[in-house]
């Protein structure tokens, strides 16, 4: 695997049992969620890599494209990308193979997005699109490496902690990811 830099980070565990009771606020205009039907691996690391690189997210980094191209694939993997006067401006991915419960197992916005207020009504959508499926459930992580408005914006959006756990992550050194040093283990 090579060298790694070991990353330590603690982990909150939400949980949704029920549809929020406020309607969500509309996106900002010229903001749309489209669903990606068939996402190409190129088009998700695209994402995945521009959304999570500030947030060490590095897990998908190192799937393999066969393996990453079968979970896009799985009928139960269904992927969101917000889109801002046509270009992405963010995307998340819900996974229902634990039904009837829904993980939402990523969810971000680019750069250019954050900090515009965009962040809780796109969540919004992902939360209603989850209980639009039908689920009983809804599920998703964050953690201290995440952006520091995350853990509160679940919890806005009607998510409750669950547990949270200490992880040390060994980052591999060639995906060339920034590492803020008060993560370092």
């Amino acid at each position: 695997m090579g060298t790694v830099t070991r990353v330590a980070v603690t982990v909150t565990f939400l949980r949704m049992d029920r549809a929020p009771d406020r309607l969500a606020p509309a996106l900002p205009h010229g903001m749309q969620t489209i669903r990606v039907e068939t996402p190409t691996v190129p088009f998700y690391r695209y994402l995945y890599n521009t959304v999570g690189n500030n947030y060490v997210w590095w897990l998908r980094r190192t799937t393999p494209d066969d393996e990453l191209s079968a979970l896009l694939r799985h009928r139960a993997v269904a992927l969101f990308v917000l889109y801002a006067k046509g270009e992405p401006a963010g995307f998340f991915e819900l996974d229902s193979r634990a039904w009837p419960d829904i993980n939402l197992s990523y969810f971000g916005l680019m750069p250019h997005a954050v900090g515009t207020g965009v962040g809780f009504p796109f969540l919004r959508r992902a939360v209603d699109e989850v209980w639009r499926a039908g689920a009983k459930g809804m599920t998703v992580n964050t953690c201290t490496a995440d952006h520091p408005r995350a853990l509160p914006t679940y919890q806005r959006a009607g998510f409750y902690v669950v547990r949270q756990g200490r992880e040390v992550w060994n980052v591999p050194n060639s995906l060339n990811m920034p590492i803020p040093a008060g993560l370092r283990a």
